[in-house]
């Protein structure tokens, strides 16, 4: 499977859950006395209520018109889905992708979406694979660090392969690759409800496939609209070894005897550069309280250096990849 759709799942696991999260942690910041505040005022609704008038014009007492809708807003988050120990979004997404990396023809891709946290601890999809976040970082902090393992699988050239020439160079077995990853995100850009995140993922295959490692740095920007839905924007790379570009994009002997291509030898170095682009919404126009929840999505990356130049992208591909697709989520 292509290496852009591991990049768009990160995105999705972006508005899958995290980004929710990280809006309903900033909605609420009430002040040191607000769990007693409310408590001493009771039962009433604090969007509508306003103080009595003081006696000393000098003077005002009890909370403001902006600390009752601040206390307003902790209420509702009491009852949020993402102030539980445990939740989790799951999805399915769906959109064409190239039947290869680096081919230009395309086929129908659906693919899961899975987000959530437990008692501080995030974890979410990595195409398919895993990550899991092994920091807990404070509540409302303006820097996040991001810490821990991840695995997954690469089913690039496996199966649904158009093209017949290149079908003749042969499958590859799917490749298990595990590896850590590792960031910095920072909250409160240009408002209280928007964050930059700078990470990188390296992986290596343990299966014995391409025996190759893999390194993605990617830099995305996230801003809530609201509490109804997101946006997310990104950029990211992929640096290879010789092994992996060797073994999806090299033409040997047998592979030149079979296919009618000419023979080539792909090294290592920049295998990709690419954007992606995400917009979600929460079907109840409240993420607070979980439920349905929708996405569309899109990516372009460009194939570089000794990938692009190869036979299969050269003469019976196209170093320009697209993507684009959509799906449905659900948080509980």
């Amino acid at each position: 499977m292509p290496s852009m759709i591991f990049k768009t799942l990160t995105a999705l696991a972006l508005v899958a859950g995290g980004s929710s999260a990280a809006f309903a942690q900033s909605a609420a910041q009430p002040s040191p006395n607000a769990i007693a505040d409310t408590a001493v005022m009771g039962p009433v609704d604090l969007a509508q209520a306003t103080p009595s008038p003081a006696p000393d014009a000098a003077k005002s007492y009890g909370p403001t018109p902006d600390e009752l809708r601040l206390l307003a807003k902790a209420a509702r988050m009491s009852q949020s889905v993402f102030a539980k120990d445990f939740y989790m979004t799951v999805g399915l997404g769906a959109g064409m992708v190239p039947s290869y990396e680096g081919s230009n023809q395309y086929v129908f891709f659906p693919a899961p979406v899975v987000q959530g946290s437990y008692k501080g601890y995030n974890f979410g999809a990595r195409g398919p694979g895993l990550f899991v976040d092994l920091i807990k970082d404070p509540v409302l902090p303006k820097v996040e660090y991001i810490a821990g393992p991840v695995i997954r699988a690469r089913i690039e050239r496996n199966n649904r392969i158009r093209d017949a020439v290149v079908k003749r160079l042969g499958s590859r077995p799917i490749a298990v690759e595990t590896g850590a990853t590792g960031g910095v995100k920072i909250n409160r850009i240009f408002n209280r409800f928007d964050s930059l995140t700078f990470q990188a993922d390296a992986v290596f295959d343990i299966s014995g496939a391409h025996s190759g490692a893999i390194v993605t740095p990617q830099v995305s920007y996230n801003r809530l609209l609201g509490t109804k839905g997101v946006v997310n924007i990104s950029a990211s790379a992929d640096l290879v070894d010789g092994d992996f570009a060797d073994y999806y994009f090299s033409v040997d002997a047998a592979g030149s005897a079979a296919s009618g291509l000419p023979r080539y030898r792909a090294g290592g170095g920049l295998k990709s550069i690419g954007t992606s682009a995400l917009v979600g919404f929460d079907l109840s126009g409240n993420a607070l309280d979980g439920g349905w929840g929708v996405f569309v999505l899109g990516s372009y990356s460009r194939l570089q250096g000794d990938i692009a130049d190869s036979p299969i992208v050269a003469i019976r591909g196209d170093a320009d990849q697209f993507f684009g697709g959509m799906g449905v989520t659900y948080t509980f």
